[in-house]
């Protein structure tokens, strides 16, 4: 704990005469790793109320905070923790102060990047990063403006998935994902695609069958009923969206939809997320074909992918 000296100058009036008095005072400095254990914070956020600052009395020596011992954190606005999941703590907090650097940043990004590239955009996650920092594309750069379009509503689709993501998972939040996600594109112009509904025609994944359109209502509510009962373990999740994939209930974007409804379920049970990535993509893929027979190809294959998520957490200082 760093100590140091400061002094308060007061000046009074004595017989027409101006007098200064020097009041020196003993002041203790906490370091940022200390503020943040104190406060309950991670070490990024006490840095960040200090360079905003938010902390009276905080200075920088070199590189380092000095952070008066008494000083308290930032009222926020909402005093109430948004939730008991840390993770989902900062994505909410982070993404409300629309924060650069961060974990929320680097989740729309990747999320974004993968989900969007497994389905065949042809962007590159450069050209997704730049389009989320600074929502315009390079002058040189070509790229399809339905890929444009749907990365632009996938950032838009994560920060529903972060506001909603306590609130139980219903038919109309899945729908509203389909609206965000494919509103403005190509396909949403056509008059049978209806963006935010069912389907209407038949269609295939991987070459084969899935659920005639008729019977996507009633398979949706049966499954949604059923997955409502369970624990809510990484394998519930999990197997829930295979059972979503082979209903496969939207005409298109079905994949990014289901991801982003595991990403939700992890966040809303507390457990460590998983973004599938270009790696992962083949063993995603054929998990999804064996899991009613072997469910353990697409169990390791999302929790290889969850190590990589932990990793980030251990970097941005996110408790598990």
């Amino acid at each position: 704990m760093a100590q140091f000296y400061d002094f308060y100058t007061i000046y009074f009036r004595y017989r027409k005469t101006i007098i200064l008095v020097r009041l020196y005072t003993h002041v203790k400095y906490i370091s940022v790793k200390e503020a943040a254990e104190k406060w309950g914070v991670t070490d990024r956020s006490v840095r960040g109320y200090c360079s905003e600052g938010k902390i009276q009395g905080a200075f920088l020596t070199g590189k380092t905070w000095n952070i008066p011992e008494d000083a308290s954190p930032p009222e926020r606005k909402n005093a109430k923790r948004f939730s008991d999941n840390d993770l989902l703590n900062i994505l909410k907090e982070e993404k409300d102060n629309r924060m650069k650097g961060g974990i929320y940043h680097k989740v729309q990004v990747s999320l974004t990047y993968n989900s969007n590239h497994i389905e065949g955009s042809k962007l590159t996650e450069d050209q997704t990063r730049r389009i989320f920092e600074t929502n315009t594309i390079g002058a040189d750069d070509v790229a399809d403006v339905d890929d444009i379009i749907e990365a632009v509503n996938h950032f838009r689709c994560i920060d529903h998935v972060i506001d909603n993501a306590k609130k139980a998972l219903t038919e109309d939040m899945i729908k509203t994902l389909h609206l965000l996600l494919k509103s403005g594109t190509s396909d949403s112009r056509k008059a049978w695609f209806r963006a935010g509904s069912y389907k209407l025609r038949p269609n295939e994944v991987g070459g084969e069958a899935t659920c005639p359109p008729a019977d996507v209502s009633r398979s949706m509510k049966t499954l949604l009923e059923s997955y409502g009962q369970k624990e809510k373990k990484i394998e519930d999740i999990i197997d829930f969206h295979q059972k979503f994939e082979k209903i496969h209930p939207f005409q298109d974007g079905n994949g990014r939809v289901g991801r982003l409804i595991m990403f939700k379920e992890c966040l809303a049970n507390n457990i460590v997320p998983f973004i599938i990535g270009e790696e992962h993509r083949w063993y995603y893929y054929r998990g999804l074909k064996e899991w009613n027979t072997d469910r353990g190809y697409l169990m390791d294959t999302c929790i290889s992918a969850q190590d990589r998520f932990r990793e980030w957490m251990k970097y941005f200082q996110i408790k598990e």
